[in-house]
């Protein structure tokens, strides 16, 4: 026994088939770009890792910058504007966010890494970017960035010239009434 569908009945569940597919690519794009940015470092992304491989006996200067939404009552800033590194020792940077309001306010972070070259091989051990963080009011809290450059920067001919890199945050408030609890 076959089924014979109308013409206008399969043009109809293929067009909501399609809707439904690309509702689905729609949600999912946000978190499959997040993961090949940081595979691949495009756009500036950064590697993850557990561990530095060893210092070269080469440095950089790595420079920290940092942004707050306008829509966000916080001060964010780095500890340290600037350090000079060994290329594949790991070292430790802090940014510090002050909640200027009167009442808890919660953020996240998002980074980016100049020249977008050097992103893929400026690995992040631990950081506190895409994760949400809640300020009393008037609360002041210290966040630490562990990371290091890799050494196979030195032998990418888009990067061996590469004596700077800028590592820079921005917070946006979250929405805390569409956060799940």
């Amino acid at each position: 026994m076959t089924l014979r569908l109308s013409p206008k009945l399969r043009t109809a569940l293929l067009g909501s088939l399609f809707v439904c597919f690309m509702g689905g690519l729609g949600f999912a794009s946000v978190p499959l770009y997040r993961m090949f940015c940081e595979a691949t470092g495009f756009g500036g992304a950064t590697m993850r890792g557990t561990e530095a491989p060893g210092a070269i006996g080469q440095t950089v200067r790595v420079a920290f910058d940092a942004n707050t939404s306008q829509k966000l009552p916080w001060i964010f800033k780095p500890e340290q504007r600037v350090s000079t590194i060994q290329i594949g020792g790991r070292d430790i940077a802090f940014y510090t966010a002050k909640n200027l309001s009167d009442k808890p306010v919660t953020g996240t972070a998002t980074f980016n890494v100049t020249p977008t070259q050097a992103g893929k091989y400026f690995t992040k051990i631990q950081c506190f970017c895409f994760t949400q963080q809640t300020l009393a009011p008037g609360e002041e809290m210290r966040m630490p960035v562990i990371y290091y450059v890799d050494p196979k920067i030195v032998d990418d001919p888009d990067t061996k010239d590469v004596r700077e890199i800028t590592l820079s945050y921005t917070f946006y408030p979250v929405d805390s009434e569409k956060t799940p609890g």
